[in-house]
C-alpha cells in the first residue's frame, strides 16, 4: 500500500491536546483539544474528558464553536469550571459543564473578561482572577478616544476575587494593593489560600519582582510572605515536619540566565518565613513544573536530556527521587488528590501529542488519538547523537534521516535547526510543527542536525548559565563541531549545508552566517539582530541584557552586545537568508528583522524579508503557518538543490 505523503496542511490542519486536568478521585481527565493553525480572528478550542482507565471513548463536552481553556475540577470530581469565550469572542467568561449530564452553564459575566481561575475546597467558592471593570469614566474616554497611555498610570492588574457559584456575589478582598495576581494554590488543611504576585502587569519589570502572600478566604486577613525569585511560577503547598512550606519553579537565583530550580520555602503560623532553599541546586536536569499533591510532597516534571521524567520532593533523602520516565517528550503534567495517578501530554520520536494517564510510577496508558491522518506517513528516521565539545562538555541532539535511508547512503544535503531560548531543547519527540521543523524538512529528502548546545534546557543550571553574557560564542561552536562530526561520518555534504531556527534559533542562524560562509542558505525566523536594542524594547528586557551582556544605556561605548549582535557581522554575510517574522511581536519586535534587512541591503546580500500582519512572535493564522512551511522549504531547495 502506498504511504501517504506529509504536506503543509496536515501539518497545520492538525490538532493537539493542551492543558490537561485530572480529576481529584483520579478517574477522569479533562483536556483541551484545539487545532494548530487558527482560521479566523478568534482560536477556537473543545473542551473533552477521558476515563483514565482507558474505559469507553473520550467524550467531547462542548462544541469547538468558541475558545474553551484552563479546565480545572471542582473537588467532588463531577463539575469542571472552564473559561470560555462564547459570549463574546475574546472575551473569556468563566463556565462549567456537569460530566454526567454534559450541561454547560455560563457562572459570570464580568466586564473586560476572567484571566485565570481555582475551585475551592468549599463547593460554593471559586476564586476568580480579573482586572477591575471598566469605570463608567473609563468607557467615556474610549468613546472619545482619550486615550492617550501614560507610563504608570491607570493599570489594571489582575484581582483575587471570590466568587459564590450560589448568588453570583463577587468579593474582593482589600490584599496586595495594585500588585498583579499570577497564581493561587489553596492549602489543603486549612483552605488558606498562597497567591503569587507580580509588581506590575508587564512582564518588564513584573516578571523579575514577584511576591508570595497569604490569603483567609473567610475572615480575609492576609499576610506578606516577601520577594520570590524571578520568573516564579508553578506554586504549590506541600507538608513537611516543620509544617507547611509553599515550593514554586523559578530562574536559578542570582541570575537571570540559567536553569530553572525548585525553590522552597518553610511558611510557620506564626514568625517569619524561612529563607528560599534551591532543591535542586547541582542536578543535571531541569524542573518544569509542579504540581501540588494534598497529603504529601509535589510531584515535579523534569526535563533529563532527551527525555522526560516524573520526579516527587523527598523531605527525607535526596530532594528529588525519580518515580517515573517518559522516553521522549511530557507536558502537561497533571495529578489526582493523593498524586497516585498522573496524566500528561506524552510524543515519542514517531507519535504525535496525546493523552496518556496511569499509575504514577507508570506505565501510561495512551487514551487518545487526535491525528489519526498521520499514521500512514513513512517519518525519516530519527537518532540520538552524543558528542564531546571542543572542551570536553558533554552534548546531545537529534538527527533525522529521509524515509528509509541510512547513514551509510550519504552524505545528505543538511539542515541544521537551532531551538528557541536559549532555554529551550530537543527532546526525542515526533519533531513536527509549523515553524522548520525535522520531519518537515527530512521529507523532502534533507538530512536534519537538532543540536542542544550549551544554554539549553535538560542538562542542569550550570550548564545553561553558560550563554550569560556569551550568547553566539560557545554555543555556536558547540553547534559547528556537531556539523563537522556530521561531515566526517560522511552524513552531511559540506557543499549543501543549511542552518535556520525560530527565535534564539533565529539569532544562531543570522549570527553564523556572518561568523562563516560556509552555509549556501539560512532561515532567521523571529530572530535577534541587535542585543542592546532587545533590551530596550522586547517585553523581557533585562532578561535579554543577562544574555547579550549590557544595554544600550551603559556609556558611549562599545558595549559587550555589541560583540555578541549579528548586526556587527552583517556587512560579511555572504549567504542567501530568508528572514521571516510577525508584525505584532512584543517578545521580539519586528525592528529586529527590519534592521537585519536593511543591513543586508546596504551590503548587497541576497536575502528575502517576509512579515506577517497580525502575528505576533508566535505565528497563528493558518495561511501563515502554511507559508512559513512552504516558503522555508523552498528556500532551502533553491539554494540547497
Amino acid at each position: 500500500m502506498a504511504r501517504a505523503q506529509l504536506s503543509a496542511e496536515s501539518v497545520v490542519d492538525g490538532r493537539v491536546p493542551q492543558a490537561l486536568a485530572l480529576s481529584p478521585d483520579g478517574r477522569w481527565v479533562a483536556y483541551v483539544v484545539a487545532p494548530v493553525g487558527r482560521a479566523a480572528d478568534h482560536p477556537v478550542s473543545e473542551l473533552w474528558v477521558a476515563a483514565v482507565d482507558g474505559a469507553g471513548s473520550p467524550r467531547r463536552l462542548t462544541s469547538g464553536a468558541a475558545h474553551d481553556s484552563a479546565p480545572r475540577w471542582a473537588t467532588d470530581s463531577l463539575l469542571i469550571y472552564f473559561l470560555s469565550d462564547r459570549a463574546e469572542r475574546g472575551t473569556a467568561q468563566l463556565h462549567r459543564v456537569g460530566l454526567v449530564d454534559g450541561v454547560v452553564e455560563a457562572v459570570t459575566c464580568w466586564a473586560g473578561g476572567i484571566s485565570g481561575h481555582l475551585p475551592l475546597a468549599d463547593p460554593d467558592l471559586v476564586v476568580v482572577i480579573a482586572a477591575d471593570e471598566p469605570s463608567a469614566e473609563d468607557e467615556h474616554r474610549d468613546a472619545e478616544r482619550d486615550d492617550a497611555r501614560v507610563w504608570g498610570e491607570r493599570l489594571r492588574p489582575d484581582r483575587l476575587r471570590l466568587l459564590d457559584v450560589r448568588s453570583r456575589e463577587v468579593r474582593t478582598p482589600e490584599a496586595f494593593g495594585d500588585r498583579h495576581v499570577a497564581e493561587v494554590a489553596q492549602r489543603p488543611d486549612d483552605g488558606i489560600l498562597a497567591v503569587l504576585t507580580w509588581s506590575t502587569p508587564d512582564v518588564d519589570p513584573g516578571l523579575l519582582e514577584p511576591g508570595l502572600h497569604l490569603l483567609d478566604p473567610d475572615s480575609g486577613v492576609t499576610r506578606d510572605l516577601g520577594p520570590a525569585a524571578a520568573d516564579a511560577s508553578s506554586l504549590v503547598w506541600w507538608p513537611a515536619d516543620d509544617g507547611w512550606h509553599l515550593a514554586y519553579v523559578a530562574k536559578t537565583p542570582p541570575t537571570l540566565v540559567g536553569g530553572h530550580a525548585v525553590l522552597d520555602v518553610a511558611v510557620p503560623l506564626n514568625g517569619p518565613v524561612g529563607e528560599h532553599r534551591n532543591l535542586t541546586a547541582g542536578t543535571t536536569f531541569c524542573p518544569s513544573a509542579l504540581v501540588q499533591v494534598d497529603a504529601g510532597p509535589p510531584l515535579v516534571l523534569v526535563a533529563d536530556g532527551l527525555d522526560t521524567a516524573i520526579h516527587r520532593l523527598d523531605p527525607v533523602g535526596p530532594n528529588l527521587v525519580e518515580v517515573s520516565r517518559v522516553d521522549g517528550l511530557a507536558t502537561s503534567l497533571t495529578t489526582s488528590r493523593h498524586g497516585d495517578a498522573v496524566a500528561a501530554v506524552v510524543s515519542t520520536p514517531y507519535e504525535p501529542g496525546n493523552v496518556h494517564a496511569g499509575p504514577t510510577r507508570g506505565p501510561l496508558t495512551t487514551l487518545t488519538d487526535l491525528r489519526p491522518e498521520l499514521r500512514g506517513i513513512r517519518w525519516g528516521v530519527q537518532e540520538r547523537l552524543s558528542y564531546q565539545a571542543a572542551d570536553g562538555l558533554t552534548l546531545d541532539g537529534l538527527l533525522i534521516l529521509p524515509a528509509g535511508r541510512s547513514p551509510e547512503d550519504g552524505p545528505f544535503p543538511l539542515v541544521t535547526l537551532v531551538h528557541g531560548g536559549p532555554y529551550g531543547r530537543y527532546a526525542d519527540g515526533l519533531q513536527l510543527s509549523w515553524y522548520p521543523s525535522g520531519q518537515w524538512l527530512a521529507s523532502a529528502g534533507y538530512a536534519v542536525f537538532l543540536p542542544n548546545p550549551r544554554g539549553g534546557q535538560g542538562h542542569g543550571h550550570d550548564f545553561a548559565v553558560r550563554v550569560a553574557g556569551a550568547v553566539g560564542l560557545d554555543e555556536w561552536t558547540d553547534i559547528r563541531t556537531g556539523i563537522d562530526l556530521l561531515i566526517a561520518d560522511g552524513v552531511a555534504d559540506p557543499d549543501r549545508l543549511g542552518i535556520g531556527g525560530w527565535s534564539h534559533g533565529g539569532f544562531m542562524a543570522a549570527w553564523a552566517v556572518g561568523q562563516t560562509d560556509r552555509f549556501k542558505a539560512a532561515v532567521m525566523g523571529a530572530g535577534i539582530s541587535d542585543w542592546g536594542m532587545l533590551a530596550a524594547t522586547g517585553e523581557e528586557g533585562l532578561f535579554e541584557a543577562a544574555l547579550g551582556g549590557s544595554s544600550g544605556w551603559e556609556g558611549t561605548g562599545p558595549h559587550r552586545h555589541d560583540r555578541l549582535s549579528p548586526i556587527s557581522y552583517a556587512s560579511k554575510v555572504r549567504t542567501p537568508v530568508l528572514i521571516l517574522h510577525g508584525e505584532n511581536d512584543t517578545n521580539v519586535p519586528v525592528s529586529q528583522a527590519e534592521y537585519f534587512h536593511r543591513a543586508l541591503r546596504r551590503f548587497g546580500a541576497e536575502h528575502q524579508y517576509v512579515v506577517y500582519p497580525r502575528e505576533n512572535h508566535s505565528i497563528r493564522e493558518r495561511n501563515h503557518q502554511l507559508d512559513v512551511l512552504r516558503r522555508t522549504r523552498a528556500w532551502f531547495d533553491r539554494w540547497l538543490g
